[in-house]
C-alpha cells in the first residue's frame, strides 16, 4: 500500500517512522523511564569470581586448630561450665569426628591440640576472663596450640588420634621437667660453659655410640632417670640402622632421650639405661647405669632384675616370653 498524505501533500511521517521511544522509554518522561539492564554473564553458570576463587585458595591454606579432652577425667571437669554443649563422652568424640573429617574433607589443614582443663583454669586465673564462656576456650586454644602438644589430623580414627596426643603430652611433659632440671646446672667445671651444654653434648654422644656397640637393625632405646618429686622421668627412642648405614631416628624423640640423660648427669643422679634390640625371632636386652654421664655395663642378671622390676612400685614383673637378656657392651 502507498503511503498516506497529509494536506500538505508530503507523506504522512508519523507513519513512515516508527517512535523509538516506544522501546526504550522516554529518559524525560517517569512512567516510561527504564533500568537499564544488566550486561548478559559469560561463561559457565554460577562460576566463582576470580576474587571469590582467590579467597577460597587461602582460605584452603588457612590452617585450623581443634582441641581434644583426652579421657572422660579432662571431658568432667568441662562439664561443670554451663556454656560446655556435651554431657557425654561419646557423643562428644562422636561429634568431633565428623568435625574433624568434614574439614579435612574441604581441603583444610587441621591441627589437633591438646585441652588441659588444668591449664584452662591457670589460663582464665592469669588473664581475667571468664572461663564459662566459648570466646575464653577459643583464645586457650589458640594460646595452648603454640606451647602445648599438637599433632597434625590425617583421617586418623578418634582413638588413635586421642593415644597419639597423649604420647606427645607425655614427651612434652617429660621434656619440660628434664629442661628445669637442667636450668640448674652452674658452670661446667672443665671449659666454663653453662654445664647444661656441656652435658647435653655428652649424652648425644654416648646415644650414638650406644647404636654403634649394638650394631644394625631396629632398637627401642629407654633412658629413665629418678626424681625426688614424683614418678621417674621415662624417655624413649625407636631407631633404625641399615648395615653399614648411619642410624634413622624421630629428631623430637632423640632430643628428650638426650636431654633426660643429660639432666642426669647436671644431678648426679643414677640413671637406668636400656636398649632393646628388636628381632623377628626374639629380642635381646641390654642394660647400663649412668653415672655422672659415663655408661657402665650391667651385668645379665641386673639387666633382668632392672628390666623385671616395676620402676614405680618395686614390684616384680614376669619376663617375656621369647626375650633373651644379655650384659651391656663397654662403650667408650
Amino acid at each position: 500500500m502507498p503511503p498516506t498524505a497529509d494536506h500538505t501533500g508530503r507523506p504522512d511521517q508519523h507513519r513512515a517512522r516508527p517512535d523509538t521511544r516506544a522501546r526504550t522509554g522516554d529518559p524525560t518522561r517517569p512512567d516510561q523511564a527504564r533500568t537499564p539492564t544488566r550486561p548478559p554473564r559469560t561463561g559457565r553458570r554460577g562460576a566463582p569470581s576470580g576474587r571469590g576463587r582467590q579467597r577460597r585458595a587461602l582460605r584452603r591454606e588457612a590452617p585450623t586448630v581443634v582441641s581434644l579432652l583426652l579421657d572422660e577425667q579432662d571431658f568432667t571437669a568441662m562439664t561443670r561450665h554451663r556454656s560446655f554443649p556435651f554431657d557425654d563422652y561419646g557423643q562428644y568424640l562422636h561429634h568431633l569426628d565428623g568435625l574433624l573429617r568434614g574439614l579435612h574433607a574441604q581441603g583444610t589443614h587441621v591441627a589437633v591440640t591438646h585441652f588441659d582443663p588444668d591449664a584452662y583454669d591457670s589460663y582464665c586465673h592469669s588473664t581475667r576472663r571468664p572461663p564459662d564462656t566459648p570466646d575464653t576456650r577459643t583464645h586457650y586454644v589458640a594460646e595452648a596450640t603454640t606451647t602445648g602438644p599438637t599433632i597434625p589430623y590425617a583421617r586418623q580414627p578418634v582413638d588413635d588420634l586421642r593415644a597419639a596426643l597423649a604420647r606427645e603430652a607425655d614427651r612434652r611433659a617429660v621434656w619440660q621437667r628434664a629442661t628445669d632440671l637442667l636450668a640448674t646446672a652452674g658452670p661446667c667445671p672443665d671449659c666454663g660453659r653453662h654445664f647444661s651444654h656441656c652435658a647435653f653434648d655428652d649424652a648425644s654422644d654416648t646415644l650414638m655410640n650406644l647404636l654403634d656397640a649394638v650394631g644394625p637393625g631396629d632398637q627401642h632405646v629407654v633412658c629413665s632417670l629418678p626424681t625426688d618429686d614424683g614418678p621417674p622421668l621415662p624417655a624413649a627412642l625407636l631407631t633404625h640402622t641399615a648395615p653399614g648405614g648411619e642410624p634413622h631416628f624421630a629428631e623430637a624423640d632423640a632430643l628428650v632421650l638426650c636431654t633426660v640423660m643429660a639432666a642426669a648427669t647436671v644431678t648426679g643422679r643414677t640413671a637406668g639405661l636400656v636398649v632393646r634390640t628388636l628381632t623377628p625371632d626374639g629380642d635381646t636386652v641390654r642394660g647400663w647405669e649412668l653415672r655422672d654421664g659415663t655408661p657402665e655395663p650391667l651385668t645379665e642378671a641386673a639387666v633382668f632384675n632392672a628390666y623385671c622390676t616395676d620402676p614405680v612400685t618395686g614390684d616384680p614383673i614376669p619376663p617375656e616370653p621369647g626375650v633373651r637378656y644379655a650384659p651391656g657392651i663397654p662403650l667408650p
